[in-house]
């Protein structure tokens, strides 16, 4: 087994980067991590008689159900045993290729026709428990004529639980169709589950916008360059997969019904739907750059200005009082009476003035 030399830590971060193999690596080598979760595969056979859920021990625990009439979902989760992968590809008569993309992961989203079998790769992004973020994931479909093979790096979370329900309480028409409405349920499932961690960054993208207009600060600045870098995440993840989307819909497959075809449309619309939201909220995030600097330009004009005018009123009577400061002996205004209310009046009739000046030039109200 080849021990992937950079762990990841996590999901969103380590995703800005893709890891290739060594110059002269033997094509379909895989490289599992060496945290990878144990693998575990749990079977779900269903018709519209009746389902059924299964955990197999071994992959060759599916070979019977390979060639039943009923619809055979199986869901591999977690990369940590090679052997059981290896013996998972040999018992779905797995290309080595596919194999290595399957378990090499973060892959792009793509869709590749091997005759008897259709390989999707897709990406399926889960908001974060406490709000903030998402962990973003490969999901890969190898769509046979009556079975549908899926594998996930991880096998804490997904976004495939309703269809789990639809099978176990036959919801819809799912137990009645074959194995290609499964395959287009799934796809649905993951491009559906884009919208909800989109509406959370719209709402921060709100929350930024009220806070660098009225206190902006550093940990603004830090806000949105962190929203700019997941949204750039969300774009790499959805713009290829609205591509593979496109190409089920353009590339008749023998295993991909007319029927689910149409289905397959609306999927690919919901695609566009969610790179128009990242698209939009990409511009609102890097509009909020500019009304941050704006923001921090106009404050510091605020206190020069008032900077400004304090040394503007102070000048003229510190050039009066520097005057008779002086240590001249004959300086007629030192030995009048009225010497000192008279310097006072005069200083207070030059800062009124100057105050009034600066108020009917607006100067003492604030900036819109």
């Amino acid at each position: 087994m080849v021990r992937n030399p950079f762990p990841l830590e996590s999901k969103v971060d380590d995703e800005l980067h893709y890891f290739y193999d060594a110059p002269g690596t033997v094509p379909g080598t895989l490289k599992i991590n060496q945290n990878a979760h144990p693998t575990e595969v749990v079977l779900i056979d269903y018709n519209t008689e009746g389902a059924c859920r299964v955990h197999l021990n071994q992959p060759e625990d599916f070979t019977p159900y390979m060639d039943t009439p009923s619809v055979s979902w199986v869901d591999v989760r977690g990369f940590g045993n090679e052997d059981f992968l290896n013996r998972l590809g040999a018992t779905f008569s797995l290309h080595p290729l596919v194999l290595e993309d399957v378990v090499n992961v973060p892959q792009r989203p793509k869709v590749e026709d091997y005759d008897d079998q259709l390989v999707i790769i897709a990406q399926m992004v889960i908001p974060k428990p406490n709000g903030i973020g998402f962990w973003r994931e490969q999901v890969s479909l190898v769509l046979g004529k009556t079975y549908l093979l899926t594998v996930q790096e991880e096998p804490e979370h997904d976004c495939f639980e309703a269809v789990r329900d639809r099978i176990r309480f036959s919801k819809g028409t799912i137990r009645e169709r074959g194995a290609d409405y499964l395959a287009y349920t799934l796809l649905d499932s993951i491009i559906d589950g884009f919208f909800p961690v989109l509406e959370d960054y719209g709402e921060r993208i709100e929350d930024l916008e009220n806070e660098v207009v009225s206190r902006p600060t550093p940990k603004t600045l830090d806000k949105i360059h962190q929203i700019r870098r997941d949204l750039l995440l969300l774009r790499r993840a959805i713009w290829p997969q609205r591509e593979a989307i496109n190409s089920l819909i353009r590339d008749a497959s023998p295993l991909i019904s007319r029927d689910v075809q149409i289905y397959l449309r609306d999927c690919y619309d919901h695609a566009i739907q969610v790179l128009d939201m990242v698209e939009t909220y990409r511009e609102l995030a890097s509009s909020l750059m500019d009304v941050y600097l704006s923001s921090v330009n106009n404050r510091m004009n605020e206190i020069m200005k008032v900077l400004t005018v304090f040394s503007t009123l102070f000048m003229p009577i510190t050039f009066i009082v520097g005057v008779y400061g002086m240590n001249f002996k004959v300086m007629p205004e030192l030995e009048w009476r009225w010497g000192y209310p008279a310097v006072w009046l005069v200083m207070l009739s030059i800062e009124a003035t100057l105050a009034y000046f600066f108020w009917k030039r607006g100067w003492f109200r604030p900036s819109a």
